[in-house]
């Protein structure tokens, strides 16, 4: 793998053409430590070789690849690709969480339509990832950025996502390529944030010295609080008030500073 100051990742689908001109360029600009290609529609008799890079390279009956890299420390990165119209079933893709060494980051082209990531509307195949992600503690890195564009229809879509585990969310930057470069879809790019090889971590709260008597008190939740007709307010409210109770209840551990090496 060639070294780069950083982990960055690229995920980008040729669709029809693989153009590996525009592939150099993307690794000469970024220096990427890892590249994970989708539908490029190569085949064993065409050999890819990328200077200071080792090409591991499955078939399109097989739906991901895995491999661990380093870059500042050791991470398990998985491509995964699940085609619009085949049905995938729950079990799918819990089995392959399971199998992958953590930390890891998962860079997925799973079509699915789904809010969380910022399509219009929720799919099956949506709520199939957004069960994976709950059920699993992981964490979903994109927001709700456009990374396909539906030529006929001239329009964007969500539909490649980047997750990891709960360790390296505080680790990560997430943006995505601003050039489709020959592709229907942009390249999402993962990379270290700029910490200098440290990262702090925000205050806990030290449940084991909470006064709860008090914190039950101060939990004062009425009706007019939730009787409000908009949800969104009424579940505000309460966290309002869970989080007033225990900044008031309940002593917090000091920021701390990891370094990693």
């Amino acid at each position: 793998m060639a070294q780069g100051p950083d982990l960055a990742m690229l995920r980008q689908t040729y669709g029809e053409t693989y153009n590996e001109v525009d592939l150099k360029g993307f690794i000469n600009f970024l220096n990427p430590v890892c590249i994970g290609l989708q539908e490029t529609f190569l085949s064993s008799s065409i050999s890819l070789k990328l200077r200071g890079y080792n090409c591991v390279w499955k078939d399109a009956a097989t739906r991901s690849l895995s491999l661990q890299v380093h870059a500042r420390t050791l991470v398990t990165v998985c491509s995964v690709y699940l085609p619009p119209h085949n049905v995938i079933s729950q079990q799918d893709p819990y089995t392959l969480v399971d199998q992958l060494p953590t930390p890891f980051i998962l860079l997925s082209d799973f079509n699915g339509h789904s809010t969380l990531w910022g399509s219009d509307v929720t799919n099956s195949r949506g709520r199939q990832i957004e069960r994976l992600i709950s059920n699993n503690c992981l964490c979903l890195l994109n927001k709700d950025e456009k990374t396909y564009f539906h030529e006929p229809t001239r329009t964007f879509h969500s539909f490649n996502l980047a997750i990891c585990t709960p360790t390296l969310l505080p680790l990560l930057n997430f943006i995505v390529g601003s050039d489709l470069c020959n592709s229907d879809h942009f390249s999402i790019i993962v990379s270290f944030a700029d910490s200098g090889g440290a990262i702090q971590y925000p205050p806990r709260y030290l449940f084991q010295r909470a006064d709860w008597c008090n914190f039950m008190q101060l939990v004062d939740i009425t009706e007019s609080m939730v009787s409000t007709a908009n949800l969104t307010e009424a579940v505000q409210n309460v966290i309002e008030c869970l989080i007033n109770a225990a900044n008031n209840t309940i002593p917090k551990s000091s920021p701390r500073l990891k370094r990693f090496r």
